[in-house]
């Protein structure tokens, strides 16, 4: 009988993204993202299906390109950074669809709300880069209602509709490290 072997894998913070979209005005996209994350990946025998998945964001370090919204997003208003450092996900299920294809089931925690999510999950590869490391890459997609986590605030447009949309759009570009 042969025994499993444990493979931890930790995120390449250089050489990944973790972003969102909302629309703005009810007619564009603004984008955003988080600087300053840590992931990790547990699984046996390199199998993803048999993973999981760690994830923790520190709230602070969020980046629209404004100084002005990120102040925003920061407050109370949004994610109330003073009360609320982090954001976390915790992997519960990756059922693979196809090769390449997966849909990861998780719980995600903003501020003090934890709701159930799936993203869709594209296996980019793995490799070697020229150093000897492991590596694989991971395209991440999901949705969310910001309502569901207390990120209520908006203002009405003169026009009709909201400043702020409600479905957020989670993007993000991982590469994962093996560990010797």
């Amino acid at each position: 009988m042969t025994t499993a072997t444990k493979t931890v894998w930790t995120i390449d913070q250089a050489h990944s993204e973790i972003g969102f979209k909302v629309k703005h005005m009810m007619f564009t996209n603004v984008s955003g993202k988080f600087n300053a994350f840590e992931a990790k990946i547990e699984n046996e025998d390199d199998n993803f299906e048999t993973s999981k998945i760690s994830f923790s964001a520190d709230v602070n370090s969020v980046d629209s390109g404004n100084e002005d919204r990120d102040n925003h997003l920061r407050s109370f208003d949004f994610f109330d950074v003073e009360n609320f450092p982090k954001l976390k996900f915790e992997s519960t299920n990756i059922q693979k669809i196809s090769d390449d294809d997966f849909k990861i089931t998780g719980d995600l925690t903003i501020k003090d709300v934890t709701k159930s999510i799936v993203l869709d999950a594209d296996f980019g590869g793995l490799m070697k880069d020229p150093w000897g490391n492991t590596k694989v890459g991971l395209s991440l997609k999901g949705k969310i209602n910001r309502k569901d986590f207390g990120l209520t605030w908006n203002a009405a447009l003169e026009t009709g509709g909201v400043l702020v949309g409600e479905e957020i759009k989670l993007v993000s570009e991982i590469q994962f490290l093996k560990e010797a």
